[in-house]
């Protein structure tokens, strides 16, 4: 008997797999199309004559452990211990796994905000524990309210996503003031956070929790040197959380992973010497600012897109359709593959609109957008 009946093939690998059998451009999945950093490829090609094919320490390679927390402190002034309170992980999805495997029990109660990422659920279900799927609004900003009122005795983790994916919001001052004053309320309540487009942010900058002292103490936060370093096949990312939950996450890593890949780990190390990972943001917003120009002369009506490399737009003025049903006929008729949004949704929530990745080179942009102009 399945343990997880409900679950099938991702709308990511349909999707892409469509695009392959229909030739269509595939702005869909989140990953880039233009090269990786010349400087990373060198320093990888290097390394890999060297002497690093062996097991990393199960917590991390102790110097990219160090130059995470020299990172941290450069971009949120925020002093974690290298040793105690950061781990690298084979992704973001197994930091959340792990997280989620290790705090979680059987019976409590973990708080999904939907639109919401596909690896969320499944290590709750695995846990014997429930998710509580709450919507956020139609303008996809957390309904504190509902929120609120939705925790009870049982809840032992809320995940929150920010930057979010898929609609590309941020949030604000008063909905970290609001999430504060919920963990305050609730002392056995934990934050799991999911930030890994953190520097991709725009007009608005991010806020990230570890600008948040008063989370400190409650908080796993995700990053991804995947989707930082535009290096998705690497599977790196990381955790902060304080010593005591970290040591309870370490149990599951050690034994889902024991490890995280040893070259990648020492070229990220070597990396982080040289790389601004400020200068993503302007680099992502050339593209955004592209992308919504030429959309523009289509008949999609773009959404906010205030971090990630995600654009969201509506296209009631072109179909009422479904929107996995639009974005079919997009791919076959049209040529252009993208995301639609109900998937997202535990209640298949269907709000018209459909994600754009940005995240691909000027050209096919520019392609897949005269295309698109064609509806």
């Amino acid at each position: 008997m399945s343990k997880l009946p409900h679950i099938g093939t991702s709308i990511f690998t349909i999707m892409s797999q469509m695009a392959t059998e229909h030739n269509a451009i595939n702005l869909a999945q989140g990953f880039p199309n233009f090269p990786v950093d010349e400087r990373l490829t060198s320093i990888l090609a290097r390394l890999s004559k060297e002497n690093v094919h062996q097991y990393a320490p199960m917590a991390g390679n102790i110097s990219l452990l160090e130059k995470v927390a020299t990172l941290t402190a450069t971009s949120h002034n925020r002093n974690v211990n290298p040793k105690e309170e950061i781990l690298i992980t084979a992704g973001a999805t197994e930091g959340i796994f792990a997280t989620i495997q290790a705090l979680v029990n059987p019976t409590e109660e973990v708080i999904i905000l939907d639109p919401s990422y596909d690896c969320y659920e499944t290590p709750i279900l695995l846990c014997n524990a429930k998710p509580i799927r709450i919507n956020l609004k139609d303008d996809f900003t957390p309904n504190w309210e509902v929120i609120e009122n939705a925790i009870t005795s049982k809840t032992k983790l809320i995940i929150i996503n920010n930057p979010h994916n898929p609609s590309g919001r941020i949030w604000t001052e008063n909905d970290f003031t609001q999430l504060e004053a919920i963990v305050e309320a609730n002392p056995n309540l934990l934050v799991l956070s999911d930030e890994v487009y953190e520097y991709i942010t725009f007009e608005q900058k991010h806020i990230s929790v570890h600008l948040r002292p008063k989370l400190w103490s409650r908080c796993i936060s995700v990053s991804s040197f995947g989707k930082t370093f535009h290096i998705t096949g690497w599977k790196v990312g990381y955790l902060i959380a304080p010593a005591a939950l970290m040591n309870e996450i370490k149990k599951v890593h050690q034994f889902l992973v024991f490890s995280v890949n040893s070259v990648a780990q020492a070229a990220l190390s070597e990396y982080l010497d040289v790389v601004d990972v400020f200068s993503l943001a302007g680099f992502y917003q050339q593209k955004r600012d592209y992308f919504r120009a030429l959309l523009l002369e289509t008949k999609f009506t773009l959404l906010p897109c205030e971090g990630t490399y995600f654009q969201t737009a509506s296209y009631t003025a072109i179909s009422q359709e479904n929107d996995i049903d639009f974005s079919q006929r997009l791919i076959k008729e049209i040529g252009v593959a993208t995301i639609p949004i109900s998937p997202f949704n535990e209640n298949g929530k269907d709000v018209h609109c459909i994600r754009f990745c940005f995240a691909k080179d000027d050209a096919t942009l520019l392609e897949a957008a005269q295309k698109l102009m064609k509806l």
